[in-house]
C-alpha cells in the first residue's frame, strides 16, 4: 500500500523530470526549488528584522555586573535567547540566498551583514559567561535552583561552569568575540573562491560533448563509465587546482591561524583539545578512531581489489574510484523517485518520521537541481528554530544522489525532532552525533533497496555501493581527519603550510590509505591537490565525526532493522534530545558505547560480511 501512495502524496508528478546539466535558476521547476519566503516575504522583511536584532543587541549590555542579583538571571538569559533566535533567522536567509546564487554580489553583502551582526552579538554577550564563572559554582547553582524557568536549561548552565579553566574575562572574551570575523576569514574567501572565482576547466568527452568541470561537473564525470573520460577529468580538475595550490594554502592557513589563537587564548594543549572540547569529546576518542582505522586498512584494500576485480581492470586507479562497479547498472532517478525510496526506506523509523519527512518534500524544504554559479555539495540547516529545516542539494539523478537525499533529510529529521521536543538554546544537537541520523537513513535506504532487488547486477551494484559508502565515509574521512590533525600539529610546532608541503603530506597519506606502494590503488601525483577542494578543512575538526557517526549509524540501523526490542525508541528519543546531553552519553543511550573499540570492530565486520555476500554472487 505504502508504495502505491507515497508518490502521489508529494504532489509534485507534474514535474517527474530527470536532471539534466546546470541550469539557470529561473529555469529550475519552483516546487523542487526551497521556499525561503517562509522565513521572510522578501529581503525587505529580512533587512528589517535584522535591523530590529541591531537595536534589540542595546537591551543586553544593562545585565552586565548584576546577573548575581536575584532574578536578574533568568530576564538576561530568556532575553539573550530571544534575540539569538532571531539572530540566527537573519543570518538562515541571508546564508541560503547567498548560497543559491555565489555570483549575486548583493545577497553576498547580506551574508557579510549577517557575519557582522552575529560578530555584535557575541561582542555584546561576551560578559554572560566571565560574570557567571567569576560569580563561583555555588552561587551559580543557588541561583538556578531559586529560578524555576531555568530548571529545564541546567544542562546549559552545568556546560557554564565544565568551561570555567578556558573562559577569560569579560573584557578579554568581548575582544575575542570581536576578532570571529577575521578568524573565519580564509573559510570565507575559499568558499568564494571555489564557487564563484576558480576558472574551471572544460573538456570534451569521448562522445564528443564539452563539458564544464565545475564542482558538481566533477561530482557527475569523475562517475563516468568511460575511463577515458574519467582521466580527463581528474587530469583537468586536480590540474586546475593545482595552478591554485599556493593560494588555496593560504586560505587554509589563514583558518588555521584562527584555531591556534583560539587554542592560545583559552589555554588548550592542542587545536584538537580545543575543537572538542565544546562537546565533551576526549582528543583519545579522535585518536582511536585513526588508530583503529590504520589497523584495518586491510579490510579497505580487500574492498579495492574487489573492487579492481568487478570492474574488469587491470590495474585500479584512484581516478576509477567513484565509477560503478558493475558496468552496464546505470541506476537513474528523478527527484520524485528519490523523495519516494526515501520515504519508504524510513518506514522502519516509524509512521510519524515518514508523515514529517513527506510532509518537508510536499512544503518545500529542499533545493534540489544544481544551477549555475549555486553552491556546490549539499547540507542541511535547522537554524530556523520556529520554522523548519532547509536542505541544499545538487541533485544529479545517480544512486549516491538518492543516498544524499536520504543523508541530508536524516539532519532534517534531527533537526525537526530536537526543534520540537527541546526548547530553543538546548536544540542544536552535539556535532559528534549529527552524522549519525544521516548516516543511520543511508544504511535504511541500502538495505531497503537490496530487499527489493532480484537482478544479480543491480544487486552487485548496490553491495558495491554500500562499500564505497564505508569507503567515502569511514575511511576516507579519516584520512581527511589525519591529514587535518597533522596540519593543525604543523601549524602549532610553527611548520609552514605552503602549497607544496600540503601536496606532500596529502599524497603520502593517500598512497598510505590506498596501498599505493603494494600495488592495491594506483594515485597519481596529481591528485596531492585533492585537499584544497574540501570545504570541510574550515569547519575546525568536523571530519572526524563522519568516521564515527558511521561506525554508530551502523550498529543502530542493524538494531532497529533487527526489530530488536526498544532500539527505534532509543534512537529516536537521541534524535529528540538536542543538547540536553553530551553526545557520547546520547550514543551510550541509543546501545552504543564510542569510547571503545567494539563499535568499530563491528562495522568492520559488517563491511567483509557484505563482502562475502558479493563473492557468493560472483566468485572470485
Amino acid at each position: 500500500m505504502r508504495k502505491s501512495t507515497l508518490l502521489a502524496s508529494l504532489c509534485l508528478a507534474a514535474f517527474l523530470s530527470f536532471p539534466s546539466p546546470a541550469k539557470e535558476r529561473r529555469e529550475i521547476p519552483k516546487p523542487l526549488t526551497w521556499d525561503l519566503e517562509q522565513i521572510y516575504p522578501d529581503q525587505a522583511a529580512w533587512d528589517s528584522a535584522r535591523q530590529k536584532v541591531a537595536a534589540r543587541l542595546l537591551e543586553l549590555p544593562p545585565f552586565q555586573g548584576h546577573l548575581g542579583e536575584p532574578g536578574t538571571l533568568a530576564t538576561a538569559f530568556a532575553k539573550m535567547l530571544e534575540i539569538r533566535k532571531e539572530l540566527e533567522r537573519v543570518n538562515a536567509y541571508a546564508y541560503f540566498l547567498a548560497d543559491q546564487d555565489t555570483r549575486d554580489s548583493k545577497h553576498a553583502e547580506m551574508r557579510s551583514q549577517a557575519q557582522q551582526l552575529a560578530t555584535d552579538f557575541e561582542a555584546t554577550t561576551a560578559y554572560f559567561r566571565p560574570e557567571l564563572l567569576a560569580l563561583g559554582q555555588a552561587k551559580v547553582r543557588a541561583l538556578l535552583a531559586g529560578e524555576p524557568k531555568l530548571a529545564v536549561y541546567l544542562p546549559y548552565f552545568e556546560d557554564i561552569l565544565r568551561s570555567a579553566p578556558h573562559t577569560l574575562g569579560a573584557v578579554e572574551e568581548k575582544l575575542v568575540a570581536q576578532a570571529g570575523d577575521v578568524q573565519d576569514s580564509g573559510q570565507a574567501v575559499h568558499s568564494v573562491f571555489t564557487d564563484a572565482d576558480l576558472p574551471y576547466p572544460e573538456i570534451q568527452l569521448a562522445n564528443g560533448q564539452k563539458v564544464r568541470l565545475d564542482a558538481a561537473g566533477y561530482t557527475k564525470y569523475r562517475a563516468d563509465g568511460d575511463r577515458r573520460n574519467r582521466l580527463k577529468v581528474f587530469k583537468a580538475f586536480w590540474g586546475r587546482y593545482n595552478e591554485f595550490r599556493r593560494s588555496l594554502a593560504a586560505m587554509l592557513y589563514a583558518q588555521v591561524k584562527g584555531h591556534l589563537y583560539d587554542k592560545s587564548v583559552h589555554h588548550y594543549d592542542s587545536c584538537l583539545e580545543a575543537a572538542l572540547f565544546p562537546n565533551n569529546v576526549p582528543p583519545e576518542v579522535y585518536r582511536q578512531l585513526l588508530r583503529d582505522v590504520r589497523a584495518n586498512l586491510p579490510t579497505l584494500h580487500r574492498y579495492l581489489k574487489l573492487r579492481r576485480r568487478l570492474m574488469g581492470l587491470q590495474q585500479l586507479g584512484y581516478e576509477d574510484l567513484y565509477a560503478p562497479i558493475i558496468a552496464g547498472v546505470d541506476l537513474k532517478y528523478s527527484p520524485e523517485e528519490a523523495m519516494k525510496l526515501t520515504l519508504e526506506a524510513a518506514a522502519p523509523l516509524g509512521e510519524d518520521y515518514v508523515k514529517t519527512l513527506s510532509g518537508a518534500y510536499r512544503d518545500r524544504w529542499v533545493d534540489f537541481l544544481p544551477s549555475t554559479g549555486k553552491r556546490s555539495g549539499a547540507y542541511s540547516s535547522g537554524d530556523v528554530y520556529d520554522l523548519h529545516p532547509y536542505q541544499l542539494l545538487n541533485f544529479n539523478g545517480n544512486y549516491e544522489d538518492v543516498s544524499t537525499l536520504a543523508h541530508e533529510s536524516g539532519h532534517s529529521m534531527h533537526s525537526y525532532l530536537s526543534n520540537k521536543n527541546q526548547p530553543y538554546g538546548l536544540n542544536q544537537y552535539p556535532i559528534f552525533v549529527a552524522e549519525v541520523a544521516s548516516t543511520c537513513n543511508e544504511n535504511l535506504l541500502f538495505h531497503f533497496m537490496l530487499d527489493h532487488t532480484q537482478d544479480k547486477k543491480v544487486k552487485l551494484s548496490l553491495l558495491g555501493s554500500y562499500l564505497e559508502n564505508m569507503r567515502g565515509t569511514l575511511f576516507r574521512q579519516a584520512l581527511l581527519a589525519e591529514f587535518e590533525l597533522k596540519v593543525h600539529e604543523m601549524a602549532e610546532q610553527n611548520q609552514p603550510l605552503t602549497g607544496d608541503n600540503l601536496n606532500a603530506l596529502y599524497l603520502k597519506l593517500l598512497r598510505q590509505y590506498y596501498g599505493h606502494d603494494q600495488g592495491v590503488c594506483k594515485v597519481d601525483d596529481l591528485y596531492a591537490v585533492e585537499w584544497g577542494y574540501i570545504p570541510h578543512f574550515y569547519y575546525n575538526f568536523y571530519v572526524f565525526q563522519y568516521a564515527t557517526s558511521q561506525v554508530a549509524s551502523t550498529s543502530i540501523a542493524k538494531a532497529i532493522l533487527a526489530g530488536q526490542p526498544g532500539a527505534r525508541e532509543a534512537y529516536l528519543k537521541m534524535l529528540s534530545s538536542g543538547s540536553s546531553d553530551y553526545p557520547l552519553d546520547l550514543l551510550k543511550k541509543a546501545g552504543v558505547d564510542m569510547t571503545t573499540s567494539a563499535p568499530f570492530s563491528a562495522a568492520m565486520a559488517e563491511m567483509n560480511h557484505i563482502m562475502d555476500e558479493i563473492e557468493k554472487i560472483s566468485p572470485p
